[in-house]
């Protein structure tokens, strides 16, 4: 197979290594890619969104099979054009990525389907979200109803902040979502369906928050680890028969079948299972996890997918070896990264043993060297016999890069490694 990998991205870059190791895939290109990407595979300097140049591109190539990684050029209906001149595409139709695109929509799938989620008020007005956010009490969550990179949540006590993003908002995208907040841990899992069929990854957990307990701003991801031993039995079963299944059956039965990846981010309540959001292709950093410790031809599979042939698909085979990303992030990040700073250390890095790094926002300097270009720069991923070998070896490897004034989270995944993750109080399977 020739495989072309739309993006620039961390989630691409481990996609992309992923597919290398499927015996059946000759060929990987990536359009744009990145510095790091670019060791790896050939690039194109094609945007992702370019309906016209991405078309164009995969005729040039003969591609395959077309993997589209962002949520942006989903949105943008680049995979329905790719459909229309006749190419095989993994990722969803425009009309099947409306369950990211669109939180409200999503809302609407899932009460159609029965999904349990945390109550929601859709507001677009000043007015509207006061009485929502009155209604609900604090904490207050608060969601732009588009996309916005993994960016466009804020959750907080304080009324004031949750109203001023409400405001935002509204200059940007006109509504927003207004929710109870959901206590309990999050889980994150992947559901890969071909309009029929739904096939689970394995669950991980992420760290939105830029800071280490969980401090700070909303970020695109600082990090993640997989697998999650103190999730209870039968969980991935719960999900696939309360959540996923339903909504791809619903988005059948509404005419716009869902095929590709469905993105699950869970809460785990003292209610029982809640449903946070969507997303419509693979999450960033949990891919970079994830990946590292699949066994299954990934080329293989994404083609099963794209062409409706996962039923036949027996279970996936998975390390057993425990994954750990770690997000170095620029200085200035989320609010206004710094970009231009110089990177080192990063091939010591990726030459640790179990250790590899995944490039976010890389660009390759004049003199051939690396600088930051973007916001989450690097992810750094370790593998390890326990979750204790796994984050030391990922930070071994965070150690040896430097970036001036650079961020990275020093906790991801030590509350589970130390055994500290309980589920609330009257949390019911």
């Amino acid at each position: 197979m020739k495989i072309l990998v739309l993006g620039s991205g961390g989630r691409e870059h481990a996609i992309i290594r992923a597919l290398q190791l499927d015996p059946e895939v000759q060929e990987v290109h990536a359009a744009p890619g990145n510095a790091g990407i670019a060791l790896d595979v050939p690039v194109h300097a094609v945007d992702a969104t370019d309906v016209t140049g991405v078309t164009v591109l995969a005729g040039e190539l003969n591609a395959d099979l077309v993997v589209v990684g962002p949520e942006a050029p989903l949105a943008a209906g680049v995979s329905d054009a790719l459909r229309q001149a006749g190419f095989t595409v993994f990722g969803p139709s425009k009309a099947a990525a409306e369950l990211e695109a669109s939180k409200s929509f999503a809302k609407d799938v899932m009460a159609q389907a029965g999904v349990p989620t945390a109550a929601a008020h859709t507001c677009s007005t000043v007015a509207e979200a006061e009485t929502a956010l009155d209604a609900f009490g604090a904490p207050y969550v608060v969601k732009d109803d588009g996309l916005a990179a993994g960016k466009g949540v804020v959750v907080t006590s304080d009324r004031a902040e949750a109203l001023e993003h409400a405001r935002s908002c509204f200059d940007v995208n006109g509504t927003v979502v207004i929710e109870e907040f959901l206590d309990g841990p999050e889980v994150s899992l992947f559901v890969i369906s071909d309009g029929t069929n739904a096939v689970p990854l394995v669950p991980a957990q992420d760290f939105k928050r830029i800071g280490n307990g969980d401090a700070g701003p909303n970020t695109g991801g600082m990090g993640a680890y997989t697998p999650l031993d103190w999730l209870p039995d039968g969980f991935v079963d719960e999900v696939m028969e309360a959540v996923a299944r339903p909504v791809i059956a619903t988005m059948a039965d509404r005419g716009t079948p869902f095929a590709g990846v469905l993105y699950c981010g869970l809460a785990l309540t003292s209610r029982g299972l809640r449903v946070i959001e969507f997303n419509v292709r693979f999450g960033d950093p949990e891919t970079q996890a994830v990946l590292a410790r699949l066994r299954t031809p990934f080329g293989r599979f994404l083609m099963d997918a794209a062409t409706g042939c996962l039923a036949g698909l027996q279970e996936l085979d998975w390390s057993d070896e425990y994954a750990v990303d770690v997000v170095v992030a620029a200085a200035g990040y989320p609010e206004s990264p710094l970009k231009g700073g110089t990177l080192a250390g990063v091939a010591e890095a990726d030459a640790l043993e179990d250790v590899s790094v995944l490039h976010a926002g890389t660009a390759q300097a004049d003199d051939g060297g690396l600088v930051a270009s973007g916001g989450r720069v690097l992810a750094v991923v370790g593998l390890g016999e326990d979750l204790a070998a796994a984050r030391a070896r990922a930070y071994a490897g965070v150690d040896l890069i430097s970036l001036e004034g650079s961020q990275h989270r020093t906790d991801i995944g030590l509350k589970a490694e130390r055994g500290e993750i309980t589920l609330p109080e009257g949390e019911a399977r």
